[in-house]
């Protein structure tokens, strides 16, 4: 009986309406936390996985030992490798591509690279005009690697506890 008394009172009183505009009155005037994105960014987690690149060593000389891993464990096979012996008998790769538009950002190639040549970086802006922009050469990847490589070395070192 006192039940029913109570959920009468609360519908005839709207007590969840007046609960709800409680809330949003308290959130009124509390400070706002919208980011205006374009000229604010939000933190990215350094797990962020983003835009590829290809890394190369201190020295100049390119991570890349052509093992295919990445290539063979690819769920959308987007990559393509294509490699050749040098003189002094490693192997390097000569072609090296992504298909931005078949890739689903799984990061198994970040994973399977015994060298951490391939990443994941953090850039999440790299929108194009037409598909033929998202087909991915060595040299745009080596450029990538090269625009990047400060904040993917200290992103690679934040992750490494987690390897």
């Amino acid at each position: 009986m006192l039940a029913r008394l109570i959920g009468f009172l609360k519908t005839f009183v709207l007590y969840d309406i007046l609960s709800g505009l409680l809330i949003t009155l308290r959130y009124f005037f509390k400070p706002k936390v919208t980011i205006h994105y374009p000229h604010e960014k939000g933190l990215v987690s350094p797990r962020m996985r983003g835009e590829h690149a290809l890394r190369r060593y201190p020295h100049g000389e390119e991570r890349c030992i052509a093992c295919k891993l990445c290539e063979a464990v690819c769920p959308a096979q987007a990559i393509t490798i294509d490699a050749e012996p040098r003189h002094d008998g490693s192997r390097r790769t000569y072609r090296y591509d992504i298909d931005m538009t078949k890739c689903i950002y799984c990061g198994l190639c970040q994973e399977a690279c015994p060298v951490d040549a391939i990443v994941e970086g953090p850039n999440f802006e790299f929108a194009t005009f037409s598909r033929e922009e998202l087909f991915y050469n060595k040299e745009k990847l080596l450029e990538n690697g090269d625009q990047w490589e400060a904040l993917l070395a200290e992103n690679i070192k934040l992750d490494a506890p987690y390897r």
